[in-house]
């Protein structure tokens, strides 16, 4: 059985960078903690976008079993573990769509456009307070979840990583595998929607 539990550090407890420089020199034992640390935001973030546990956590092994086959294609310079491991699940995840031919929603954005349309001001953009990013923030977690669920998989992997999981924009995007102006603009219209559903949950 699975346990995806909170990770809270301990005192003596060696960081990431060591405990993989361990697993790259063949010392398994450091997988033990890195799986405590990790699992359990790669195995949400799993969730949210499949709707499944049982796919949840074999996106989440999957991601852990290719840290163990190859844990020297981390590249702690170009991203966080949480990140490599998160783009791995999601992958799992896409394979596992295709080959049970499910309908991801990736037609739903172009996977190659640019979000020029929000790029006139960047930095206005994620420093200003969006109106429905507020309004999701003031909804409780299931209502938010469910909403979630119901929407096309790049705006709700958007919501997920950015606003659920309080990742960068350049993380969301290196982890969805898009440019970063195609993250803002995932993520702009994935609030718009996600709060366009919670409003007509409470009417």
């Amino acid at each position: 059985m699975l346990s995806f539990l909170p990770w809270r550090p301990g005192a003596s407890e060696p960081a990431t960078p060591q405990l993989l420089a361990q697993l790259v020199g063949g010392d398994r034992s450091a997988l033990e903690p890195l799986y405590r640390r990790e699992s359990g935001p790669v195995y949400r973030y799993a969730l949210a976008l499949c709707g499944n546990t049982a796919w949840a956590a074999d996106a989440t092994q999957d991601a852990f079993l290719a840290l163990v086959q190859r844990p020297e294609g981390v590249n702690l310079a170009l991203g966080s573990l949480g990140a490599w491991l998160a783009g791995v699940a999601r992958h799992s995840l896409l394979r596992r769509w295709h080959q049970s031919r499910h309908e991801t929603g990736l037609d739903d954005v172009h996977p190659d456009g640019d979000g020029s349309e929000l790029t006139s001001r960047p930095q206005a953009f994620e420093a200003m307070p969006d109106p429905a990013l507020l309004m999701v923030r003031a909804q409780s977690t299931e209502q938010v979840w469910a909403a979630l669920r119901r929407l096309p998989l790049p705006f709700g992997e958007a919501v997920v990583l950015v606003d659920l999981q309080d990742r960068s924009y350049e993380e969301a995007a290196a982890i969805a595998g898009v440019p970063l102006n195609t993250l803002r603009t995932r993520l702009h219209r994935g609030r718009q929607r996600l709060a366009a559903l919670l409003q007509d949950h409470d009417r």
